[in-house]
């Protein structure tokens, strides 16, 4: 059996299987998140060979997208207001390997009426993989 058709090994506790995303992150998933009220956005996925480069460790851009869908759901929370992202800046720090498990986790820092600022982290065991933060443009209609 390849490492791509191993079993995903049950999520980390509290996490439960993200739905209602849009194609490109359903196809990129599967996402999981952390059910809360609290400002934190806590999202995680399974390190698989597909979201791999050729040695072995998670594309920078999967965690580049992966980040970005963390950070507007962090605006969201704050704001409930749907978003698109304006701008990006991530700083990649360590790596993550296929077979980890890949937290993220995002706040909403600051509001307007037009704007919203995040910051967050994805991180694998005691070690952040990446640091980031997104300014996204508030669409101004309320999310259903």
């Amino acid at each position: 059996m390849s490492a791509e058709d191993a079993p995903t090994p049950a999520p980390p506790e509290g996490y439960e299987p993200s739905t209602g995303r849009g194609g490109f992150s359903t196809l990129n998933g599967p996402y999981l998140h952390r059910a809360g009220d609290g400002p934190l956005m806590e999202q995680c996925f399974y390190a698989q060979k597909r979201h791999a480069n050729g040695v072995g460790l998670v594309h920078g851009g999967m965690l580049s997208a992966f980040m970005d869908g963390v950070l507007a759901g962090a605006v969201w929370r704050g704001t409930q207001q749907r978003a698109v992202t304006i701008h990006l800046s991530i700083d990649f720090l360590h790596m993550a390997r296929v077979g980890d498990w890949v937290m993220g986790e995002a706040r909403l820092t600051r509001a307007t009426r037009d704007v919203a600022f995040a910051e967050g982290r994805a991180y694998v065991g005691g070690h952040d993989v990446v640091r980031c933060s997104g300014i996204f443009k508030l669409m101004g209609e309320p999310v259903r």
